[in-house]
């Protein structure tokens, strides 16, 4: 079975998307642990207006797989997408599946905001200081600096134009570190969600791999470490893989704050290479060529 994200079209990961699936997917366990019906359940979602089980809904009137058509929602509903998929197919709980899905998805979204109110500072700061070359041209012209007639000059014009690749260069730098100190998408361990959905069945750990392999999921080393313990120890691997999830987005969350806390220090460095010397030579150069200007006119 080939989902949507099979396709070459890159995915798009959205916070909106991951935030909405949460609540969605627990007003769906409530509908499925009361007897309705899989279809019947996101038709209800659809008519209390929740957009995504309306989109949902019509692609399945439209004849379309309901886990193709859920798949076909942007960012975390491929996630889910893949729960559906392993648990219809295995015959896992599918109301339990769905509520663990909720609660790995609030966790990996915690963690995404965490990260950003951490990254709003220092991006802000680089931000606010990355414009300070042109505050100081607005600072000569009303200190009455002649900037604009330095311009004429070679070594005015050289001034400019390096001082300008300066501030392009500080911008390009400072968004590709603030990108990198950005969460990864998707949800953090989620091979060992879905072998646990799998396991809960009662399916054999060859035949839960079977069923990740369909939806492109692989276990991971620590799954097959806890997978081997389960095994020698003769105790069910469900708990421990879901405990190993918990972990994984625990540990996720963790690593975004230390990036967070490292890009602080990193942003010195375009506004020390690029910044500062697009101040100098657009603010300062200006001016100092400005004022030797007249006063070689004067003499």
């Amino acid at each position: 079975m080939r989902f949507p994200w099979h396709s070459r079209r890159p995915p798009v990961e959205t916070d909106a998307a991951a935030a909405e699936a949460a609540p969605v997917l627990h007003r769906l366990a409530v509908l499925l642990e009361a007897g309705t019906a899989p279809d019947a359940a996101w038709e209800h979602l659809a008519a209390s207006g929740d957009s995504a089980s309306r989109r949902v809904h019509e692609r399945r009137r439209a004849g379309e797989p309901l886990t193709d058509a859920i798949a076909a929602e942007p960012g975390a509903w491929r996630e889910v997408a893949a729960a559906w998929h392993v648990a219809t197919t295995v015959g896992a709980p599918l109301a339990r599946t769905l509520r663990g899905m909720a609660e790995a998805l609030r966790d990996a979204q915690q963690a995404r905001d965490d990260i950003r109110v951490a990254l709003a500072e220092p991006t802000a700061t680089a931000r606010l200081v990355g414009w300070l070359p042109l505050v100081a041209v607005a600072l000569a012209l009303l200190l009455g600096f002649d900037v604009l007639a330095t311009l004429r000059h070679p070594v005015g014009a050289a001034c400019l134009v390096v001082g300008a690749l300066l501030m392009v260069g500080a911008q390009v730098w400072t968004r590709r570190l603030v990108a990198r100190a950005r969460s990864v998408d998707g949800v953090p361990g989620m091979s060992a969600e879905l072998l646990a959905i799998a396991l809960s069945s009662g399916v054999s750990i060859g035949r839960a791999e079977e069923v990740l392999a369909s939806v492109d999921v692989a276990a991971a080393a620590a799954d097959r470490e806890v997978l081997d313990l389960s095994t020698s120890a003769g105790v069910p691997a469900v708990d421990l893989l879901r405990a190993t999830a918990k972990l994984e987005r625990h540990r996720a969350r963790i690593e975004g704050r230390m990036r967070a806390a490292q890009l602080t220090s990193r942003l010195l460095l375009p506004l020390g290479v690029c910044t500062l010397p697009a101040f100098l030579l657009i603010g300062v150069a200006p001016m100092l060529l400005s004022a030797m200007t007249s006063a070689s006119v004067t003499l």
